[in-house]
């Protein structure tokens, strides 16, 4: 056997030792996107007060690399940043149901621009491509579900919810399935 295959075989039964971290984050997946099939709006408040813990951590992060006198960006947009990511992490943390509102609106007013992008884009270069309908369509069915957004928070809120359970669910059947496939790679 060459040393490439018995480099290829060592890490293949390394990887199928660990079947079970496949399986766990299978099933935690699963957990999750079933949770928030079933309770969108406590799985969208769980993702908010998630991602306000991840900015106040990199806020602490960035407090210590206030103090480090070999810091890559000025220390005026560093404590910008460190105070953007304070407010951010704890209303998100305190309000978590509300931040996920306000990021659906924000997503909302970002659709609606963008989708206006989009069909300026599709009719100045349409003497040059084809199909530049398709680039108008996408900017409308944007602009529409910007709209929905900015006029319903909250069922922009539901539904984000729902669809990241549905994906959840997904990856971690798929997650569950491939550990038992990986742990036939093991050999006793």
């Amino acid at each position: 056997m060459s040393s490439f295959q018995e480099s290829v075989s060592q890490a293949a039964q390394s990887i199928g030792r660990s079947w079970r971290v496949f399986l766990l984050y299978g099933i935690a997946a699963v957990v999750f996107g079933l949770i928030a099939i079933m309770r969108p709006m406590e799985a969208a408040a769980a993702l908010a007060w998630a991602a306000g813990v991840m900015a106040l951590v990199e806020a602490g992060i960035g407090i210590v690399a206030l103090f480090n006198k070999d810091a890559p960006v000025s220390k005026a947009w560093l404590a910008f940043y460190i105070l953007v990511s304070i407010v951010f992490g704890v209303m998100a943390v305190m309000f978590p149901l509300a931040m996920a509102g306000s990021l659906v609106l924000v997503l909302g007013v970002w659709l609606i621009i963008a989708g206006i992008y989009r069909i300026a884009f599709a009719i100045r270069v349409r003497k040059v491509i084809d199909g530049e309908w398709w680039m108008i369509m996408g900017g409308v069915l944007g602009i529409l579900l910007g709209a929905m957004f900015v006029a319903e928070p909250m069922v922009g809120v539901v539904s984000t919810s729902l669809w990241i359970g549905i994906i959840a669910l997904a990856y971690g059947l798929f997650q569950i399935f491939a550990s038992f496939r990986i742990k036939k790679l093991a050999k006793p």
